[in-house]
């Protein structure tokens, strides 16, 4: 075991800067009734809020009631929804000073669907549903119907609701943005040729293929102002030939990092049912660590990454410079403060919870 943790040490994204390098994953709940947050909202981020983390990010926030998912997931598109997320975000604030992220997020042509327990299929506009928007009317699986080719208007609509969230989030009091660009969602949808069949300024081109995503981070990083960081995540590759990939996820990161990005959080997949994904213990740090040093930006690592020693080589050997962790921290709310008793660090307790601190090693 290494006599020093880089685990624990600070790290400055953008404007703000982390106590340490361990980010709460955003998780979808698939919990919220009609985009508004429940009480189970209030427990689920108030245990993990005082996780001892760096960072926590709420999940999946829709930009639109159309972007949603699911009928079960957040969203961010009135002051009704912003009142009930002001509840969410006030209590965590008066039990910790964790600082808190939001990701912002439109489905596309994955929305309108079951919740994962339920099977994740589509629901039909008469079933309760509602019909996808997509860059093209292309369906995500060969037996779905097709969603609707968005118009230049339903962009513009599309990138004005981003920016109206983003204020909202500023008003909220979050201190980063994460914009969903990945896992086959409305952004990634536009990224990749997969998904992208338009004749337009919007399609074609690598160029026009990535207007949108980055007409949306503008307008958020405007709507958001200088004290927010705003991060974005990418899938690195769709894992299918002829799809987006690595050498396209490195351009995409240099343009972001000129425009003031604070963070890029690496992931995967998600675009294309044909994708074959080569499972294993950290199995897309690799991307994270090529776009760090292509890019010469911050990234976050994920996937399968479950222990201690494991999230602190990578960050010691440079391969990120955060560790995003999710099911983890499903399996056990706590992984910080064992993660710092396992690694000789000290973190902050709550002062409840001091009893049953670990002793000193």
């Amino acid at each position: 075991m290494p006599t020093t943790s880089a685990l624990f040490t600070p790290v400055r994204l953008g404007p703000l800067t982390l106590p340490n390098r361990i980010m709460v994953s955003p998780m979808c709940q698939y919990s919220a009734v009609e985009g508004l947050p429940v009480d189970w909202h209030l427990i689920h981020l108030g245990s993990l809020a005082i996780s001892g983390a760096g960072l926590l990010c709420v999940e999946a926030t829709a930009v639109r009631p159309e972007g949603r998912i699911t009928p079960g997931c957040l969203g961010l598109y009135s002051d009704g929804h912003q009142a009930g997320l002001h509840r969410v975000v006030q209590a965590v604030r008066s039990v910790s000073s964790i600082p808190l992220a939001i990701q912002l997020s439109h489905a596309g042509r994955k929305a309108s669907s079951r919740a994962p327990w339920e099977g994740g299929t589509l629901i039909a506009p008469g079933q309760g549903g509602w019909e996808p928007l997509a860059p093209s009317a292309l369906p995500q699986r060969p037996d779905e119907p097709p969603p609707r080719a968005m118009t230049t208007r339903d962009i513009a609509d599309v990138i004005e609701s981003f920016a109206q969230a983003a204020e909202r989030a500023r008003e909220l009091g979050f201190d980063a943005i994460e914009l969903h660009m990945a896992h086959g969602y409305l952004l990634h949808q536009f990224m990749s040729p997969l998904a992208n069949a338009r004749d337009d300024a919007y399609g074609g081109s690598l160029d026009n293929r990535l207007r949108l995503p980055l007409q949306v981070f503008d307008a958020v990083a405007q709507a958001a102002g200088p004290g927010i960081a705003v991060g974005v995540r990418l899938s690195a590759t769709d894992w299918v030939e002829g799809g987006w990939d690595i050498a396209q996820t490195i351009e995409m990161g240099k343009r972001l990092q000129a425009r003031g990005c604070a963070f890029l959080d690496i992931s995967s997949g998600g675009v294309s049912y044909q994708q074959k994904i080569p499972l294993g213990p950290g199995y897309q740090v690799a991307f994270a660590e090529r776009i760090r040093r292509e890019a010469e930006i911050a990234t976050g690592a994920v996937g399968l990454i479950t222990d201690a020693v494991q999230a602190d080589t990578i960050v010691r050997s440079g391969q990120a410079d955060v560790i995003l962790l999710a099911r983890e921290y499903l399996r056990n709310p706590y992984f910080t403060l064992e993660a710092a008793h396992e690694l000789g660090r000290e973190v902050e307790w709550p002062v409840q919870y001091v009893r049953g601190k670990f002793p000193k090693k």
